[in-house]
């Protein structure tokens, strides 16, 4: 009896060497795809420290405030002339028009004790809806007048000091009679908090300061230290702060000669060696009264250096101012 035919599967041999060859290919392929290093998506292991300056407000950022333009430059000025001219603006008399009605500021403290607004609360209301009430005086700002030349002088003054010193706002500055921080503004909002140190005197100017202009130009949070005091009292500052910058804008020439020589040597260690200054504005007559020899024996018994006499021109009137300036002898 004949034995049936085996079944099974007949591979020919091209048929053979074609599924090799198919196989070599794509093995080659599926190699070099595998060996190509696929392009990175993370981020790097460390970002750059200037990135992460900018962003998180570090080093970088402080630096690059530090070295931000004070004062106006001519670039800034011929921008402005340019403004004005392409607007075709010229001075007008303030008269009464369209929406728009002058008034002094004796008119408008009448008007707000009269009226107190075209919106206001009445009765118990009254004083329910303001967190710092401000006498109308304030804010009608007559203190604004209380100076001999108009309150924006108070920028020139911070743009001369600033700039003469090399101010950044790391510095520690103090000012001898800050008065209704008409230059003190500048300096408070460009330095960090607390950095800003005054003794004052006069409790009107202090009220103007406190519950006017700190609220009104939104530098509460920098919570300058100022001080009621006089007599050249600088305990309430304690000792762990050194300036940079000291100035007294026209101050001293209202004092007794005998207490500013008592202020400034109390000073003295409170300056910063060196690279600090003490500035005086309009004249030192408490030194120069004593003669020229004197003057200079004076102060270096102190261990002050007398610098030198400097002008600075206004940006916005005719006008200019004198400093005097001083710094710690060396060594």
């Amino acid at each position: 009896m004949a034995s049936p035919s085996q079944k099974g599967v007949v591979i020919t041999i091209p048929v053979l060497v074609l599924s090799v060859a198919a196989a070599a290919i794509f093995l080659f392929f599926l190699l070099s795809s595998l060996s190509a290093s696929p392009p990175c998506s993370c981020p790097p292991s460390s970002t750059p420290a200037v990135a992460s300056a900018a962003v998180y407000g570090g080093s970088v950022e402080e630096e690059e405030a530090g070295d931000r333009r004070i004062s106006t430059s001519i670039e800034d000025i011929e921008w402005v002339k340019d403004q004005i001219q392409a607007n075709g603006l010229h001075m007008q008399d303030n008269v009464l028009r369209k929406g728009i009605n002058p008034r002094t500021r004796a008119q408008q403290l009448e008007d707000l004790n009269n009226f107190k607004g075209i919106s206001h609360y009445e009765g118990s209301e009254a004083s329910n809806h303001t967190a710092l009430p401000c006498p109308g005086e304030l804010l009608v700002e007559e203190h604004h007048s209380n100076y001999g030349e108009p309150w924006a002088g108070g920028r020139d003054v911070f743009e001369f000091l600033a700039e003469s010193t090399h101010l950044t706002p790391n510095s520690h500055v103090l000012e001898i009679g800050c008065g209704t921080l008409r230059v003190g503004l500048h300096f408070i909002q460009y330095l960090k908090p607390q950095h800003f140190h005054c003794l004052e005197r006069d409790e009107l100017s202090l009220m103007a300061a406190f519950r006017y202009e700190l609220p009104s130009q939104g530098l509460l949070h920098k919570r300058p230290l100022i001080v009621r005091g006089e007599d050249m009292d600088f305990t309430k500052f304690g000792s762990g702060v050194v300036y940079d910058l000291i100035y007294a804008s026209a101050v001293f020439l209202h004092m007794p000669d005998k207490l500013v020589w008592v202020g400034l040597e109390r000073l003295v260690n409170r300056l910063k060696p060196y690279d600090g200054r003490i500035f005086v504005s309009h004249n030192i007559k408490f030194c120069s009264r004593l003669g020229g020899d004197e003057c200079r024996k004076r102060l270096t018994s102190l261990g002050l250096e007398y610098l030198g006499k400097h002008t600075h021109d206004s940006l916005l009137f005719n006008h200019y101012e004198i400093w005097f300036e001083f710094r710690l002898s060396k060594a």
